[in-house]
């Protein structure tokens, strides 16, 4: 666990408000930063334990769209020593500064500004509540402090066929911004690094009274109220504004070869992929660092159980390869290769699954087949069918991508 270096009051506020429609129907029923992910996770986990292992435990989290399961987890989950004034707060859309719902991510902070004036924190570390990655945030707060810095960016770079759906930096050789656009379509790249862009990912350091100022400035003005469209562009000429290297950051226990894994699951492609590189026999994200430990809800379910016809049966039923399974998952006699299983998922007789992730509480039944696939909790798969083998008929009942990933919804029914 790493801890702060500097005894600098920070208070962090998470946007966790987004619809995530690009992940329907994964967010047809919950907030994107409540989507399950890597077997007993949820996406939203990632960064408060981001701020917890680097010692910040003042974090407020803003919600907005069907936010219900979210509320429900973090409240289940996430319970700190208030007595210590360390905790997570959830903070509903209130509409205090008029009857709109959020305009924007700066209008997120700004209808919940009170909650800056009235804690008075020296920072407030404005952060997305839907990427999967690691960050000791103290590395980039050391270097705000050291460039004496009123707004310092978190950037990463990308490739140009990806830049357009991200603010892309220009970047001075002393780490300050002097170049801004948001989702440009025509981004520019990296001048040492041909075929790439830095671009922000959206989280973002800032001196409190400085942020107070400018959101309560940009409130006055018509229109959106984003620190990407408005907020950033106005302020990178006139104010030091630093650009902050997350290539750079160091996690204690971490391989050289994880540094700069970060991904924006705003897709079912991505989402997917995210869930994939768990798979891996020598992942580029671990979840296996002990001093960097991922906490999320205690299931209390027993442990995982895997069964073959006799102890001394040598056929290839059972088998477990480059998978996650879960507590409280039950393999019976099946195959398990390259996927996800989460907590309760129960596999029976002769069932195959590849390549898939399945959500908490999913049953497949003996002798059912699930290739490319993400099924949502508590799905039902009868015995003996067949998932991902014919894309044309699973186009009939389910939603698939473009790249042939079959996603099958919460509460569907299907008939054998």
């Amino acid at each position: 666990m790493n801890f702060s270096t500097h005894n600098t009051n920070i208070l962090a506020m998470i946007m966790a408000g987004g619809k995530g429609e690009r992940l329907q129907p994964l967010t047809r029923d919950r907030a994107k930063p409540a989507v399950h992910y890597g077997g007993k996770y949820r996406i939203i986990d990632f960064v408060l334990n981001n701020f917890i292992n680097s010692g910040i435990f003042k974090i407020k989290i803003l919600t907005q769209f069907k936010s219900d399961s979210l509320n429900k987890h973090i409240s289940a989950a996430w319970n700190l020593n208030r007595s210590l004034d360390q905790y997570v707060d959830l903070v509903p859309a209130q509409m205090r500064t008029g009857g709109d719902w959020y305009r924007g991510t700066a209008d997120a902070i700004y209808q919940n500004i009170n909650l800056i004036t009235d804690e008075k924190p020296d920072l407030v570390a404005v952060f997305g509540g839907d990427h999967i990655y690691k960050m000791d945030i103290n590395q980039m707060v050391d270097f705000h402090l050291s460039r004496a810095a009123l707004l310092t960016i978190a950037a990463i770079p990308v490739p140009v066929s990806e830049a357009s759906e991200f603010g892309i930096i220009e970047v001075n050789s002393d780490g300050s911004m002097i170049g801004f656009e948001e989702k440009p379509t025509e981004p520019k790249e990296m001048p040492d690094r041909p075929g790439w862009c830095l671009a922000s990912m959206g989280n973002y350091v800032f001196n409190s009274k400085f942020l107070v100022r400018e959101l309560t400035a940009a409130n006055q003005r018509e229109g959106s109220f984003d620190f990407g469209k408005d907020i950033i562009p106005r302020i990178f000429p006139d104010y030091p504004v630093y650009v902050y290297d997350f290539n750079t950051n160091v996690i204690r226990g971490e391989k050289a070869d994880t540094r700069g894994y970060w991904r924006d699951v705003g897709t079912i492609e991505a989402f997917y992929e995210a869930n994939m590189d768990l798979c891996a026999s020598d992942p580029i994200f671990r979840l296996y660092n002990n001093n960097f430990p991922i906490r999320t809800l205690n299931w209390n379910v027993p442990p995982a159980k895997f069964t073959k016809e006799s102890p001394g049966d040598t056929n290839t039923t059972g088998v477990i390869a480059n998978s996650i399974i879960s507590a409280g998952c039950i393999v019976d006699c099946a195959d398990v290769v390259h996927s996800v299983l989460s907590p309760g998922v129960t596999c029976e007789k002769g069932s195959l699954i590849e390549d898939s992730i399945l959500f908490p509480e999913v049953s497949v039944g003996a002798g059912a087949k699930i290739r490319r696939a993400i099924i949502e909790k508590g799905v039902r798969i009868p015995r003996n069918y067949e998932i991902g083998y014919d894309l044309e008929r699973d186009k009939q009942l389910f939603h698939v991508t473009e790249q042939g990933i079959v996603v099958i919804a919460k509460e569907t029914i299907i008939k054998a």
